[in-house]
């Protein structure tokens, strides 16, 4: 049916009544405006006497729309008006949850920022426990309940004191102030903070962790025996590990295309995922070859139960330590043997055998000289026969 408009007693304002909808005792009406600007009229429909409009109200819109056209500031129409309201209404919603933001807590943004992050990026790493442990007991008792802007050094002068107070070893500090700083830099990410953690402005006790204990010779011979005895996966990755020094990491990640048997070499694959190239002896080239099956295979060289990827070496490895005793009276922890001291044999053998500390430093994948000149004073017969070498050469000359 055609709608019968009709004219208002408002300029450029007219409406059109509901057939049977009353409104108060009058048919209810639909109001529609319009203005002409630059010689072309705009039409507007704006809405029922029952939604509230009438004619003043129409009138005036009409006029403020034709105003803010001729300066070219505000809406022109009722769709416009609605967006920036909505726009407007969104921004201060997005301001609200800003501040609100920036309001939360330190243990508020680990429990549902950071922590599900770093649990879905670890999510196969072992460190989380630790990780978890050490923000529970020695970061969220000082200043869990703090909003970031409030974290001063101060509070981390107080946590180094707590823990060196309860005979901590700084390393535990160092991964404490760590944890802190990586929480710090993923709300740096979001916003949150845009300076550097106030951790870095703490001064920390040196960290000694450079490890002095390697294996003899008897005594690898001794730990390979035994533990073939107990588990020849744990017994091959410990002779890959003394022959190549090989990460426990990196072993885990080995995969069967990694593996050169032409070349007698392996790729390894650090946790950053940088590469480097070991070569095999002998008894590693054979022990690899009984393990590998097929012509061509991406399988892990060494799996768990379920065929999956191994996450640690085990308690083999610790037991056969403990039965052979080569820990015995050791209490300074980098003394003490584990399977990492069979990547730190491997190096001790090569600098007591003379090996260049620069292609040392290449077989173990260091990232710098500094590293691998731990192993140098290991070296310094091999020192006295070069300088004695060097000597006769003069003499001969």
């Amino acid at each position: 049916q055609k709608r019968k408009w009709e004219k208002s007693s408002f300029k450029g304002v007219r409406f059109y009544k509901h057939d049977t909808k009353k409104h108060g005792v009058k048919y209810d009406r639909y109001f529609s405006g319009s203005y002409q600007i630059n010689k072309k009229r705009k039409f507007i429909g704006f809405g029922w006497a029952s939604e509230g409009w009438s004619e003043k109200i129409v009138w005036e819109k009409l006029n403020q729309y034709k105003y803010n056209v001729k300066t070219g500031s505000g809406p022109t129409t009722l769709k416009e008006e609605f967006l920036l309201k909505e726009q407007a209404r969104q921004q201060k919603v997005e301001r609200e949850e800003k501040d609100q933001f920036k309001n939360i807590t330190l243990k508020m943004f680990y429990d549902t920022y950071y922590l599900p992050a770093a649990v879905k990026s670890k999510r196969n790493d072992t460190t989380m426990p630790t990780e978890k442990s050490y923000f529970k007991v020695w970061i969220n008792p000082e200043i869990g309940h703090l909003k970031f802007r409030d974290i001063q050094p101060i509070h981390f002068e107080n946590i180094k004191n707590k823990l060196l107070n309860k005979g901590k070893a700084p390393r535990t500090l160092e991964h404490c102030f760590a944890i802190f700083n990586k929480i710090w830099s993923y709300a740096k990410i979001h916003d949150l903070v845009n300076t550097d953690s106030p951790a870095k402005k703490i001064d920390r006790p040196k960290v000694e962790n450079a490890r002095t204990r390697f294996f003899t010779k008897k005594e690898a011979e001794l730990l390979l025996k035994s533990l073939k005895k107990r588990s020849q996966q744990v017994h091959d990755m410990t002779l890959l590990s003394l022959h190549t020094g090989a990460r426990g990491r990196e072993l885990f990640n080995l995969i069967w295309r990694m593996v050169s048997f032409e070349n007698r070499s392996l790729q390894l694959r650090d946790s950053k995922g940088k590469p480097r190239h070991v070569y095999l002896t002998d008894e590693t080239h054979n022990m690899l070859t009984r393990l590998y099956k097929d012509q061509y295979s991406s399988d892990l060289v060494f799996k768990n139960n379920k065929g999956g990827k191994i996450n640690a070496v085990g308690q083999t490895f610790s037991k056969v330590v403990k039965e052979l005793k080569l820990n015995k009276g050791v209490t300074d922890r980098r003394d003490k043997a584990s399977f990492h001291t069979c990547r730190h044999t491997f190096a001790s053998w090569h600098a007591q055998n003379g090996t260049d500390l620069y292609v040392l430093k290449k077989l173990l994948g260091h990232s710098t000289i500094q590293l691998t000149e731990r192993y140098s004073h290991l070296r310094v017969d091999s020192l006295k026969v070069a300088s004695q070498n060097f000597n006769l050469n003069l003499q001969n000359e």
